[in-house]
């Protein structure tokens, strides 16, 4: 029997970061920077004005007086900078350049608006109203690190300074494939002894939200011959591919027969409840030196979601180049007992309430037999290590948050 360490140093250890590609800035979105993006030069280039206004001298328009200025030109966005005269205004629109000798931009609204003469009905702060050179990037600087996750404000950045590119861990991409005889599709009607696939969709939102691409496909039947077939085809779309159900010890191991035959696959009993049984290794990808990881996970939605949040987050968070692998933990105060196996890791649904400043009480939900309703409701796990066989009231645990 391997422990939940073991097994999961094995899991990471295997899901390496993917090997980084260079690809334009709409599919860099949601994506690991594998390299850093350095300015080649400032950022706006020159002094800009920051909106439609007036630009002056700020010893002709202070905050303090009206002034009267005669307009003598007209700064357009995309214009060279025209030159200032002192004691005069040009006219000037948003994100055009600053006309040369002047070093403050009244804004329109406190203004007559005049073409001819503006009348400046209250003045600004000298220096008000400029976007300044540099003042979104300098040459040379790194605007943004590797291992940062691109979202729309980095792609913003990254076109301001120009990259067309980006260098990015891509977004792993898993398939879910279910597996059992039993297994209807949710809205279908059930036959004696069938029930509804929880699981599809459930990992493939757990895959998403993890940081991954993921689709699904089954439900297949408990068909060795039919199962290898589905291996073998999703095989050249995945970077991992998640086997759930059909895993037992006994004679209905169907996905333990199919990747039997992949050799560097292996299958343990995990010190884990609930669950405790499941597969893990590589197959041969689409291409010569390309790796798959492969998984396979207890079929009961409770365990394939505890095993996910394990063993398979971690690794997908590893393999798309994340600095933050695992969840937030927090210590809480138990407020009811409970007891735990000998010799198992139990991870436990709970509910964790409480702040920083006040601590965190946690209240187990069908400690003894876990069900999808206390799943769904629960914003933690307690995870329990092996040598505790009773966790009383008031005891202190760690527990993983699921959600804030």
């Amino acid at each position: 029997m391997r422990s939940v360490a073991d097994q999961l140093s094995a899991v990471l250890a295997a899901a390496a970061p993917m090997a980084p590609l260079d690809v334009v800035l709409a599919d860099a979105d949601g994506c690991v920077l594998a390299r850093d993006v350095v300015a080649e030069r400032d950022v706006p280039a020159l002094d800009l004005a920051a909106y439609d206004g007036y630009a002056v001298r700020g010893a002709d328009a202070p905050p303090w007086q009206e002034a009267r200025l005669p307009v003598v030109d007209d700064a357009p966005v995309g214009a060279g900078p025209v030159r200032h005269v002192p004691g005069t205004a040009v006219l000037v629109a948003a994100g055009a350049p600053l006309p040369l000798g002047a070093d403050t931009v009244v804004p329109l609204e406190q203004t007559d608006r005049g073409r001819a003469h503006v009348q400046v009905r209250a003045g600004v702060d000298p220096g008000a109203g400029i976007r300044r050179a540099g003042q979104d990037a300098r040459a040379g600087a790194t605007v943004l690190a590797a291992g940062t996750r691109v979202g729309p404000r980095h792609l913003a950045l990254a076109a301001a300074v120009g990259c067309s590119r980006l260098w990015v861990h891509p977004t792993p991409r898993v398939v879910v494939v279910t597996v059992g005889d039993e297994l209807v599709e949710p809205g279908r009607r059930l036959p004696d002894g069938g029930v509804h696939d929880a699981d599809a969709q459930a990992l493939v939102a757990a895959a998403r939200e993890a940081g991954a691409s993921a689709v699904r496909v089954g439900p297949v039947a408990d068909d060795r011959a039919e199962l290898r077939e589905v291996v073998a085809d999703q095989l050249v779309r995945a970077d991992l591919l998640l086997l759930v159900g059909g895993l037992s010890a006994g004679p209905f191991d169907t996905v333990g027969d199919v990747l039997a035959g992949l050799p560097d696959v292996r299958i343990d009993q995990l010190a884990l409840t609930p669950g405790g049984r499941m597969a893990f290794g590589h197959a041969a990808g689409d291409g010569a030196d390309a790796r798959v990881l492969v998984a396979g996970i207890p079929g009961h939605p409770v365990a394939a979601l505890v095993a996910f949040e394990l063993f398979l987050r971690p690794a997908l968070r590893t393999m798309a180049g994340r600095r933050t692998v695992f969840r937030p933990s927090v210590r809480a105060a138990v407020t009811h007992p409970w007891a735990s196996p000998a010799g198992l890791t139990q991870a436990v649904p709970a509910s964790v309430v409480g702040s920083p400043a006040e601590g965190y009480t946690v209240t187990a939900l069908d400690p003894d037999a876990p069900s999808l309703a206390a799943l769904a409701r629960a914003n933690a796990l307690v995870v329990v290590p092996e040598e505790t066989t009773t966790v009383h009231a008031g005891d202190v645990v760690p527990c993983v948050v699921l959600e804030p």
